[in-house]
Order: structure tokens, then sequence, then C-alpha cells
């Protein structure tokens, strides 16, 4: 199994729409979101199956017995993260602020306090003919890299004979990117033509390369921004990254997605753009499997 993933150095750039229209051109059997804090593949993936749910279960955090409280208040001294307070003169714990130290369980004099296993957020697997890895974090959590790595080891568990599979990562350079990163054959980076799509895209490749993961970079909506065009492209030249394509910006995009649909059902300039995009990647893919 060859596995692609798909990233940009900051959101809103097309990584999700690039992701779906691969899916679709490919007729990928195996693909997942590993985009944990924001998940959106989902709604434009068209899977007609109910999911089967997985609780994830990221750390530890602080439950209180409040029979057992003697309101002491010795957490609450303790606590350096701010996550024990008062209400109604009664002691409670903040799931969100607590990070799962154990002083609190520690210092307690009646033990009534204990780190216990805190479901982190929710895994959902896809299977018919596709086979198809989400999940979503819950909020405040920071287990993103760990259930990114669980996205990615459900999926390659139950496709493990499917000869690509096509991953759409997060934005940025962190935990879940990372992890997303880790064990792939190769990146395709989307960038956006302006200045911070440029600044973003920098700092993705300087993280990329410490993995020494081939990559190569497309540039979506390029023509809002001809001067960062060329500067994306002369970027990729200096820093010897192949540039495999451009993509117009289409109108006809936001109407396909706002319909549930890809742009690759439908007819316009951003699906041909995107298509000998994805035929440039596969070659790469190809080169690096000769090699």
């Amino acid at each position: 199994m060859k596995k692609l993933l798909i990233l940009s150095g900051k959101g809103g750039t097309g990584k999700t729409t690039t992701a779906a229209a691969f899916i679709h051109f490919s007729k990928a059997k195996a693909f997942a979101d590993c985009d944990v804090d924001a998940p959106n593949l989902h709604l434009i993936a068209n899977q007609q199956t109910t999911p089967q749910k997985t609780d994830f279960i990221g750390s530890k955090k602080a439950q209180l017995n409040q029979q057992e409280c003697i309101n002491c208040h010795k957490c609450i001294e303790h606590c350096r993260f701010d996550a024990i307070q008062i209400d109604k003169e009664k002691v409670y714990i903040n799931p969100i602020s607590c990070e799962g130290c154990g002083v609190c369980e520690y210092i307690c004099p009646t033990h009534a306090i204990h780190l216990e296993n805190d479901i982190s957020g929710e895994q959902y697997l896809y299977q018919s003919e596709q086979i198809f890895s989400t999940a979503k974090l819950k909020m405040g959590r920071g287990n993103s890299g760990k259930l990114v790595t669980a996205v990615k080891k459900t999926l390659f568990k139950n496709a493990p004979s499917c000869e690509l599979a096509i991953i759409d990562g997060s934005p940025g350079i962190g935990c879940p990117v990372i992890a997303s990163i880790n064990g792939v054959d190769f990146l395709l980076i989307v960038a956006e033509a302006s200045s911070s799509g440029l600044s973003d895209l920098s700092r993705l490749v300087k993280t990329a390369q410490t993995f020494q993961t081939p990559m190569a970079i497309c540039i979506n909506k390029y023509t809002n921004n001809s001067i960062y065009t060329q500067k994306i492209e002369e970027f990729c030249q200096d820093n010897a990254i192949p540039f495999v394509g451009k993509i117009p910006y289409d109108p006809k995009v936001s109407i396909a997605l706002n319909q549930g649909k890809s742009i690759a059902e439908i007819e316009c300039p951003a699906k041909n753009a995107l298509f000998t995009i994805y035929q440039n990647v596969l070659q790469k893919i190809q080169q690096i499997t000769i090699l």
C-alpha cells in the first residue's frame, strides 16, 4: 500500500477539496481524515453505511467523589492548572483545564480524588466497498497526535490489500501534522497564493523535510494573485521541490461543495486542473516505487 498525505500550511487552502477529488479520481478503496480537530471529509465522502464508533481514551483526568470530600481545599492550593474550583460551596474539577498530573489525588487526605480514563474523542470507521477512517477530538483535549495515529492504524489494519491510501491531514505544523506525516510515502502540499500562504508553506516544508519524505507542491486559486503564484513557484525551484500544477479560482467549486459533492463529480476548470495534478502526483509516486 502506498500512502499519500495531503497537507496545507494554513486552513482554507483547499486541502480537503483536493483530497476528496483525488479519492474520486483514483476510486480509492482506503482513505482517512486525520484533521481530528475539525474533520469534514465525511461531508463529501458520500458514505452510505453507519460507522462503527469507538471511544478514544487519550489520557487520565481527575474525578472527585463529592461524598468523600471534606472541603479542605488542599487540592485547590496545589493544582498548578487552576482546574479545581469552588461553585456554591462545593469543590468541582474542570476536565478541560485538568492535565491529569495526579497531584490532587496524591494530596487529598480522604482519597476523594482519583485519576480515571478520559474519553477524549471518538473514532469512526466506515466499512463498505471503501474503508474510511476518521475521528473527532473533544474540545480542549490535547491528544490530537495520538488520535491521528489511531486513525491511521485503523485504516491500515482494515485495508491492508489496497494499492493506494489517501489521507487528508491537518493544516499547520502541529502535533496532528507530525503524526500524519510519520510513515507515509508521499506528501502533496496545497498552497495558497498569498503572503500568509507562502509563509505557512515555508514552515510546513521545513517541518516535512525533517522526515525526509518525498513531497510536491500545488497552488489553489492561483488566479487570485499572480505575484505570489510566481513567488511560490520560485520557492519550489529554490528548494528543489517538484511543482505539480495550479488550480484556478472557480465559482463552481463552492456550488458543488455546498451540495455535498466533490468537484471531481462536475465539469469545471478546477476539476481539469486537479486531474492534471493528480496524474503528476501519481507519476512521482511511481518513480519512488521504481527507485
